[in-house]
This record gives structure tokens, C-alpha cells and sequence, in this order.
């Protein structure tokens, strides 16, 4: 075996294999749930609804990789085959975002949304498969290619080998966002494309390097899966309890006590210690519901906020950066200060440590509920859906006065808007009278100018407005022409089409805009604003305008909606909560799980974990699709009561659990003869019992597997 300072050369192809895959998927999963909403123009609840679907999946397959690695194609082919899949998920990905296929009319929106739709789905289901089923393997084929002798390198590799999980996700979830803003297309759309395709290189990229490898590594043959014996053990339990449930047959001390007639007792009393951790995992999920909704909700939420960090603009996917670089800081911080500390005071023990760990989860999404409501504060005050709401513009070269029903209004350029039922009667003066209908749950712009027969005669304009924030932080904004004469008007390359005196909005991202304005005679204004996050603005060239140095002196900025004024900044608390959490929750959970686990079963609680994991996220669809809460708020502090009741649920738990040491047990049943094995079959240590030397045992687990969770306990 070839060996580069006592490391098998083979190990080094494996690190940036994952590297590769790390990056690939996170990369993929930033932007995931924008191009939910933006590409396939799905509402944030539906969009919510199948990103944690596809989460929840990506956690369930593992099983399935596992399955197949230990009993049929071994570890190797096992990455080599679903790796191919997931590569290809990842491509198909990436074609599904290609809006020019079916945008036969070059308006940015696909005409046929069913094929981007199908071929998104289906590269979400290979990438799930493929993600999903490599997670049990490669950590655990990385362990197999070191001697026995070499635990000192195994214990460093698996160090390396978690950093570079942390290394892929914060690099990925930091330049995909800004390849996703990038501009692409024949309608310079933001570039999904660009954004997946990215991805899809890498997992290319991590399947040739393992490939490559593939003479220098260890290949150890399977050697059949303790999951399926697991669950054959305590199926085989349940149905010979059940054939034996009438009262003539004497009852047993416990009910995987009666699987005896077809299974040894050490492997029943290794499935009983498991079974005494997998009751405890009953509560967990709901941690994880409230933990994935950074990808989510949180997201969501960031683009009703302000990115402005001066010398930086933060796009809102990329807040989600937050998450690996406080965890590469409170790891350390945890490990050599924070728990020292408070094992001074009293006992921390690690479903004491889980706890306070749920509960930091919790207090996140009260920091989030907290921020939602500052957000909604500066939210405008959208009609409900009996009115409409109007705002008058005066085109008159002077105040007019009118009234709109009961509102009397000295109207100089423009009003805020005034809400009215459907209908209503607008008096321009003595001799002048109009009945204005509103669509119900519709904002409207009436224009007033002056006729040509004199100033008691004037003509009205009505417009329809936007009714919602513009999407992703941009900015909305249009032209109210008055000029009588046809103008061109352009900013960053783009056109703003007229199909009357105002013209349809343009969204326009953060900055200083410079708007030109050309007439037939190839006259030029040039006007410039600096824009922020969300606003959105109508631009009046009055009739008085004229070419000239001081043209832009002319041109009025009516604001309809004011930008996002609440800054991006706000959600690092809650994301300073939520990783606290992670780190205190995750990293202790494992550590207590192998520590509790048969040296022979850690797979099946690896599984159990994984599983819970997509629990979590079903959780989050359901409620997501079931609560139908009026404020988004509400329904973060929906979560967050739910996540404390079941904190207390798992805390009392926790209280009346007792430790064991599976290896102590493991050796008495070993040593002892069959007659007395029976009786330390439940032996049990105190309730104080050490969790010591788990790191070291965990490492050299080939049940080990990665996941976002464990990537962190190594560190």
C-alpha cells in the first residue's frame, strides 16, 4: 500500500472526493428554495413544502445505501454507481433551470413550466438517491483503508475528513448565491443554470477523483448488513409475542426477550441497548424541524430584509453562511471553555447538554418571530380583499383640490394611498365628477391632467399597481410618461415598454440606477436614484419637461413602497441561537448515542439518527401545509411552543434514563458461561456512568457515516 507520511495515499483521493460532494450539494440546496419560488413560480408554502420533502428524502435513503453496501456491492461500487446517479440528478438540475428551452416568446418565463417542473423533480430524486446512499459509505471506506496499527492516522483522517465537509459547505453556500444573481440568458435572468451547474461539476469532479483512486484502495468484500439482522431480531420477537399473547404462557421480563427461540442472548441484549436509545430519539425530530427552516423560512425571510453591509451586499441565500462559520467557532469554544466550565459547577450530562440544546433551538425561532414582526412593520398596508386602494398623481402644473367621497385632498405631486370599497366618486372641481371602480384586493395609480380646453377640464388615468414586495430585494419601478411624444428610456440594458402613458415595471437590484431617456430626435436625459432593497417607485415626466443640463430637475420619484428598512443583520442572533443549539444538540446526541451503542450496532442508531432527521422535515411540510397561520410570525412561535413542550417531554426522559457501558455488558456475556449469562444479560451501570473514550471509538467505526450533523463532532 502506498503510504505519504504513514497515510495510505488512497485516503487523500477520498478527502476530496468529499470535498467535492459536500460542496455539490449545499451548493445545490442554498439556492434551492428561491428557484422554487422564483424559476418555478411556486407560492413560499409550497415551495417550503418540497424542499423539506426532498431534505426528508436525502435522510431516508441512507438506509437503502447501507442495505446495499453491506449485503450486495460493498462500500466501493456502492459510491462508485449511486454517485453516478447523484451526478446525474445534478445535471438534470441544472437543464431544468435553462429557461430558454421552452421560452419560445423570450418574455423570461417558460412557456411549458410541466418540463421544467418533471425534469426538477426527477433530478431531485436522483440526487436524494444519490446523496442519500453514499452518506453510510465513504466515511466508513475512508476508515478501511488503515492497518489496526494505525489508529493515530484513522483518528486524524476522520478529523481532516469532517473539516473538509465544513470546508465544501461554507465555500458552497457562500459563491452560489453569486452565481445564481449572476445575469444569464437571452432575457438576462438570474442564472439558475449557472448556480446548479456549478455544482453538478463538482460531483463530476468528486466521482473521477474517487474513480482514479480505485487501484489504491482497500476493498473489503460485505459482509452482511447488521440492519437487516437487527430488524429481523426484533420483527421475530413481535410475532412470536404475538402467537404467544394468551394468558397459559408465562410472561417474560421483557419482550425482546422473546426472540430467545431463534436469536443468542448477547445479540438480544446488544438490540436491547439500542432500543433503550431509539425510544429516547422519539422526541428529536422536532429540533430538526425547526433547524432546516434555515434553508427555508429563514431565506424567505431575508429577502423582505436590508443586505446593505456597506463595502458588502449580502444576497439572501448567503445568509445561511452564518450556520458553518459560527459552527467552525463555537466548536472549539464549547469543547475547551464552555463545558469545563459549567462541569464545575454541576453535572452536564449529555441529555442535559440536548436539552439546553433544544431549547437554544427554541429561542432561535422566538429571535426569528421577534425579527418577523419588525419586518412586518414596515410592510405597507396591502388592501384586504372587499377594497382597493388608490393613490392620485397631479400631472397639473399646480395643487388642485379634490375629493374622493369623504376625503378632501389638497393634491400636490402625488398622495399616499386612500382605501375605498369598490366603487367611488372622484369631484375635480364644481363641474367635474367621476365614478371610479376598483378590483377588490388591488392597488390602483389615477393620474390627473389638465385638457387642452383649459384648466377647469381634466382627464384621469387609472393604473394598476403591484400588490406584494418585489421579489428577491429588488426594486419596481416604472415611468408615468406626460411628455406627448414618444420616449425611450433604458437603464443597465434593459428597456422599459410602454403600453400607455406608464409604463410596465422593471425590476431593478440594489445600487445607484442611471436611467437614460432619448426622444426621436435623439435628444438625451440622463436621471439617476440610488435604490435599495424592495421599494418600488413611479418616475413622472411631466408635461413641462424639457431636454436640457437640468432635464433630471424636471422628473418627480413618486414612492409607492418604501424599501426594506430592516437590516439583514438582525437575523444573526437567531442564527447564533440556532447553531448554539446544533452544536450542544448534534454533536452531544452522537457522542451519547455511540457511547450507548453496541460496538456492533452503531449503524442501526446512525439510521435511527438519519432518520429523525427526515422526521423533522415532514413535521415541516405538515404543519406548513396544515396551520395556515394568518403571519408568518405566529407561526414561528407556533414551532418554537411545540419544540419546548417537547424539550420538557425529553428532559423528564432524561431524567429517569440510566447509563450503561455496552462494552462492559458485551465482555461479561463474553467471558461468563451460558448459565449466568442470562443474568447479566440487563446489568446495568448507575445512572453517573462515564461516557469516556466514545471519540475514539466512533472513529474507528466503519458504521460511521456523514452528515450534516455529525460533520461537526470532529472538528
Amino acid at each position: 500500500m502506498a503510504t505519504i507520511c504513514g497515510y495510505p495515499l488512497s485516503i487523500f483521493f477520498i478527502i476530496v472526493n468529499e470535498f467535492c460532494e459536500r460542496f455539490s450539494y449545499y451548493g445545490m440546496r442554498t439556492v434551492l428554495v428561491l428557484y422554487f419560488k422564483y424559476f418555478l413560480l411556486w407560492d413560499e408554502d409550497f415551495a417550503t413544502t418540497i424542499y423539506h420533502t426532498f431534505v426528508a428524502l436525502c435522510y431516508l435513503t441512507p438506509i437503502l445505501g447501507a442495505i446495499v453496501a453491506d449485503s450486495w456491492l460493498g462500500k466501493f461500487k456502492t459510491i462508485v454507481y449511486l454517485s453516478i446517479v447523484y451526478a446525474i440528478g445534478q445535471v438534470v438540475m441544472a437543464v431544468s433551470a435553462i429557461s430558454d428551452i421552452t421560452d419560445t416568446d423570450k418574455n423570461g418565463t417558460p412557456d411549458n413550466m410541466t418540463f421544467h417542473i418533471a425534469l426538477s423533480m426527477l433530478g431531485l430524486i436522483l440526487i436524494a438517491l444519490g446523496t442519500g446512499g453514499i452518506k453510510p459509505c465513504v466515511s466508513a471506506f475512508g476508515g478501511d483503508q488503515f492497518q489496526d496499527h494505525q489508529e493515530k492516522q484513522r483518528s486524524t483522517f476522520f478529523s481532516i475528513f469532517y473539516l473538509s465537509i465544513n470546508a465544501g459547505s461554507l465555500i458552497s453556500t457562500l459563491t452560489t448565491p453569486m452565481l445564481r444573481a449572476h445575469k444569464c440568458g437571452q432575457t438576462q435572468q438570474d442564472c439558475y443554470p449557472l448556480a446548479f451547474g456549478v455544482p453538478a461539476a463538482l460531483m463530476v469532479v468528486a466521482l473521477i477523483v474517487f474513480i482514479i483512486g480505485s487501484p489504491m484502495y482497500t476493498k473489503n468484500p460485505p459482509e452482511g448488513n447488521i440492519m437487516v439482522k437487527f430488524g429481523k431480531c426484533v420483527g421475530f420477537a413481535v410475532k412470536n409475542r404475538f402467537r404467544h399473547r394468551s394468558s397459559q404462557y408465562p410472561k417474560r421480563e421483557h419482550w425482546m426477550d422473546w426472540a430467545e427461540e431463534k436469536y443468542d442472548k448477547l445479540l438480544i441484549a446488544q438490540v436491547k441497548m439500542v432500543l433503550k436509545v431509539l425510544f429516547l430519539y422519539i422526541p428529536l425530530p422536532m429540533f430538526w424541524a425547526l433547524f432546516d427552516q434555515q434553508g427555508s423560512r429563514w431565506t424567505f425571510q431575508a429577502t423582505t430584509m436590508n443586505g446593505n453591509f456597506g463595502a458588502l451586499t449580502i444576497q439572501p441565500d448567503q445568509m445561511q453562511t452564518v450556520n458553518p462559520i459560527l459552527i467552525l467557532i463555537l466548536v472549539p469554544v464549547m469543547d475547551s471553555v464552555v463545558y469545563p466550565l459549567i462541569s464545575k459547577c454541576f453535572n452536564f450530562t449529555p441529555l442535559k447538554r440536548m436539552t439546553v440544546g433544544m431549547f437554544f433551538a427554541a429561542l432561535a425561532f422566538v429571535a426569528a418571530a421577534l425579527v418577523q414582526i419588525q419586518i412586518d412593520k414596515t410592510l405597507p398596508d396591502f388592501p384586504s380583499s372587499t377594497q382597493g386602494q388608490v393613490k392620485f398623481i397631479n400631472m397639473v402644473n399646480s395643487k388642485l383640490e379634490i375629493q374622493a367621497d369623504n376625503h378632501k385632498i389638497n393634491l400636490g405631486a402625488s398622495e399616499d394611498y386612500l382605501t375605498f370599497n369598490n366603487k367611488f366618486f372622484l369631484f375635480l372641481g364644481p363641474k367635474q365628477n367621476h365614478s371610479v371602480t376598483l378590483d377588490n384586493g388591488t392597488r390602483n395609480t389615477i393620474a390627473i391632467t389638465e385638457g387642452s380646453q383649459g384648466a377647469e377640464v381634466f382627464f384621469c388615468f387609472q393604473f394598476n399597481d403591484i400588490t406584494s414586495k418585489p421579489e428577491k430585494g429588488a426594486n419596481a419601478i416604472r415611468f408615468l410618461n406626460g411628455f406627448g411624444s414618444f420616449l425611450n428610456i433604458t437603464v443597465r440594458d434593459e428597456v422599459f415598454n410602454f403600453t400607455s402613458n406608464m409604463s410596465q415595471y422593471l425590476n431593478i437590484s440594489q445600487g445607484n440606477a442611471k436611467f437614460i431617456i432619448k426622444d426621436n430626435n435623439g435628444n438625451v436625459c440622463d436621471y439617476t436614484q440610488e435604490l435599495g432593497f424592495g421599494s418600488s417607485y413611479t418616475l413622472i415626466i411631466p408635461p413641462t419637461f424639457r431636454f436640457g443640463d437640468a432635464c433630471s430637475e424636471n422628473i418627480t420619484s413618486v414612492m409607492d413602497m418604501e424599501p426594506n428598512s430592516f437590516h439583514m443583520a438582525w437575523q444573526i442572533p437567531q442564527y447564533f441561537l440556532m447553531t448554539s443549539g446544533e452544536v450542544v444538540f448534534s454533536v452531544t446526541g452522537l457522542e451519547f448515542s455511540y457511547s450507548q451503542a453496541p460496538s456492533n450496532m452503531k449503524a442501526v442508531l446512525q439510521a435511527g439518527w438519519l432518520l429523525t432527521v427526515a422526521v423533522g422535515n415532514i413535521i415541516v411540510l405538515i404543519v406548513a401545509e396544515a396551520a395556515k397561520l394568518p403571519d408568518q410570525w405566529a407561526e414561528y412561535i407556533l414551532f418554537a411552543s411545540l419544540l419546548v413542550l417537547v424539550c420538557i417531554i425529553f428532559a423528564i426522559m432524561g431524567y429517569f434514563y440510566t447509563y450503561i457501558d455496552p462494552a462492559k455488558i458485551e465482555a461479561q456475556f463474553a467471558e461468563m458461561d451460558p448459565e449466568k449469562k442470562e443474568k447479566m444479560k440487563n446489568l446495568e451501570m448507575p445512572r453517573k456512568g462515564s461516557v469516556e473514550g466514545h471519540k475514539e471509538e466512533r472513529r474507528s467505526s466503519d458504521s460511521s457515516c456523514d452528515d450534516e450533523e455529525t460533520r461537526q463532532t470532529k472538528i
